[in-house]
């Protein structure tokens, strides 16, 4: 999909002035302090997978290489004072929401220290904002609805609930009727269809029998729709900027198709032979990261020295964690029916 077909707030500006004009809007320290986010997310990705291939990290491991920038330009554009609620791909999500990569890391490893004390694990990180990492295709979609209800009814009109999905969901019953529900009872929900184009395996053209996802989906049920390019942080931020202030305008839901390409397997257990070598080079070369080091090294703002810095910085940061998280003991089996609520 070309430039030109993704959401533009400045359709007469070109491509670099506009990078230029939300970078001035953003502010040169929160630019760089999201480049750090984004490089964290990274290499707890990087070290998480490392962990699981030494049996460290039992069940899954989903990563979300590749993606990074939608999570965090959502971040900066809504706030973490609302409600979110993501798929078991919710790694980034709750590193930007106030657990540290210590805490996190230790739940991977099923530590006491972990922040469900080793209980839920890769797919199951929650924070005081995350409404939880939901292993159920598409079923944190009416959860999303629910939290949104709630702001609705309580009147915190400055609260939304965000609601992360893959394209894989799009398809599950549940997707619908939750999209049903937020327009019938005007909801303020926002839905973000990270579209990696991998619904597991199978790609999204041989399971959706349509492009443009968001806009043709929305228009069906009387929403407005949008299209982001997931791989631009500034595209990804503009989008969601003016998506706020539309939902908190008009109290009604918005759905979000945020385009992007995952660099790994669907989990960590997937080898990815469905896509060529060629084919995944050609994804990353559009990886976020670079993309947006390379404009900030364009206009003058970060040199090589700084960014190697930023990113030796954040990658001890994560292998402190997983000292942190191997040095941490495991729950007592005295302990483990606790907090476990069964009928």
């Amino acid at each position: 999909m070309t430039e030109n077909a993704f959401f533009n707030p400045h359709p007469k500006m070109a491509p670099q002035e506009l990078k230029r004009h939300l970078f001035s809007q953003i502010g040169k320290e929160k630019v760089l302090d999201d480049l750090q986010k984004m490089l964290l997310i990274r290499h707890f990705d990087i070290r998480g997978e490392s962990a699981y291939q030494q049996g460290l990290v039992g069940g899954f491991y989903h990563s979300s290489m590749g993606q990074e920038a939608i999570a965090v330009a959502a971040l900066r554009a809504f706030g973490s004072n609302n409600w979110f609620s993501a798929t078991y791909r919710c790694h980034a999500l709750a590193l930007l929401l106030g657990p540290t990569p210590n805490e996190i890391m230790a739940e991977l490893y099923g530590k006491e220290t972990g922040i469900a004390k080793g209980r839920g694990g890769s797919m199951h990180l929650f924070a005081d904002r995350l409404l939880g990492g939901f292993a159920i295709v598409g079923g944190h979609l009416p959860v999303a609805a629910g939290a949104a209800f709630s702001n609705k009814y309580l009147k915190k009109k400055d609260e939304l609930s965000i609601c992360f999905l893959g394209d894989g969901a799009v398809a599950q019953g549940a997707f619908h009727e939750a999209l049903n529900l937020a327009s019938l009872w005007s909801l303020p929900v926002i839905y973000i269809i990270e579209n990696n184009q991998w619904g597991m395996g199978t790609n999204v053209k041989r399971a959706i029998s349509f492009e443009r996802i968001a806009e043709k989906q929305a228009n069906a049920y009387g929403l407005s729709g949008y299209t982001l390019n997931g791989m631009d942080y500034f595209n990804s931020y503009a989008g969601f900027e003016h998506i706020e202030k539309e939902v908190k305008a008009t109290g009604k839901p918005v759905l979000v198709e945020c385009l992007c390409e995952r660099f790994r397997g669907h989990s960590i257990s997937d080898p990815a032979l469905y896509r060529s070598k060629e084919e995944l080079q050609k994804s990353m070369e559009k990886d976020p990261i670079l993309m947006l080091r390379s404009f900030l090294q364009e206009e003058g703002i970060l040199s090589e020295k700084a960014f190697k810095e930023m990113d030796a910085a954040q990658k001890e940061r994560v292998v402190a964690a997983m000292k942190f998280a191997e040095e941490s003991p495991f729950p007592a089996l005295t302990t483990l029916e606790e907090d476990v609520y069964a009928p």
